[in-house]
């Protein structure tokens, strides 16, 4: 996939607010459509990229393709090789993205019952 133009505005505004939090990196990588259900699809053991396809049956493969690679690049995952005919890639989550799992899970729990959208919830 293309990045944003280093000449935005969205851009310099993104850049702008990662430099005052790191925690505005984490929401603008999590804000990436299918980042967390990939995720969470690795840590169900879903660890290759078929069967991701086949869970997430609405992702494009390059849209898969990309999420995977930026969760690489975060180090939320690991990808590992093996040398087969075909050749086989499996993926797993590092510590760090084991940790973000284990957070993301309290939010999910807190969205669960606290927000409100078309159910009326309280907290």
């Amino acid at each position: 996939m293309t990045g944003r133009k280093t000449s935005s505005t969205n851009y310099s505004n993104q850049i702008f607010l990662e430099e005052r939090c790191s925690l505005n990196e984490l929401i603008n990588l999590l804000s990436k459509r299918w980042i967390t259900e990939i995720l969470f699809g690795i840590e169900e053991g879903n660890n290759r990229f078929t069967t991701l396809k086949e869970e997430l049956r609405h992702i494009s493969d390059n849209i898969l393709a990309d999420r995977l690679r930026l969760l690489e690049e975060y180090k939320l995952i690991s990808k590992e090789s093996f040398i087969e005919i075909p050749p086989r890639v499996e993926y797993t989550l590092t510590d760090t993205g084991h940790e973000l799992s284990r957070q993301l899970e309290v939010l999910c729990n807190f969205s669960d019952q606290c927000m409100v959208s078309k159910k009326a919830v309280s907290c």
